[in-house]
């Protein structure tokens, strides 16, 4: 599997419906899964909100979303980050290094709850960045 870049798309609760919205343009597999599914969340109102959803087309397109959990602040118009994914753990920290060095870490890159390591960061000129390296 070969290095992606690709928009992450946060929503105000509303995932679930902007992501079947976004299949029914794009076409494709969606892949939609929970907080509560994950228990990624110790906020029983954020059980059913979106904590990742995945729109590949058959041309290669890839889109991300997730709804924003109770806690964390929500602002349209702010509401995107980038997301660097893959399975070349050295080419991935490298980046998260060279991204994080001079920003701020929001999230350690370390092993995440589905066994990916995940880390999210803003760079010196304030863009959003998630990394995930599968299986690492």
């Amino acid at each position: 599997m070969t290095t992606r870049l690709n928009p992450y798309l946060n929503f105000n609760g509303n995932a679930r419906e902007a992501m079947t919205f976004y299949h029914s343009v794009f076409s494709g597999e969606l892949s939609l899964s929970t907080f509560g599914e994950n228990q990624m969340s110790q906020d029983p109102s954020d059980a059913e909100k979106i904590m990742h959803g995945q729109l590949e087309t058959d041309g290669g397109l890839l889109l991300m979303g997730a709804d924003i959990p109770n806690g964390m602040s929500y602002t349209e118009g702010d509401n995107f980050s980038v997301s660097l994914s893959g399975e070349d753990e050295e080419e991935l920290r490298g980046y998260w290094e060279k991204l994080s060095g001079s920003g701020t870490v929001t999230v350690p890159l370390e092993r995440a709850p589905w066994g990916d390591s995940f880390g999210m960061c803003k760079d010196q000129f304030g863009v959003d960045w998630l990394v995930n390296i599968s299986g690492a």
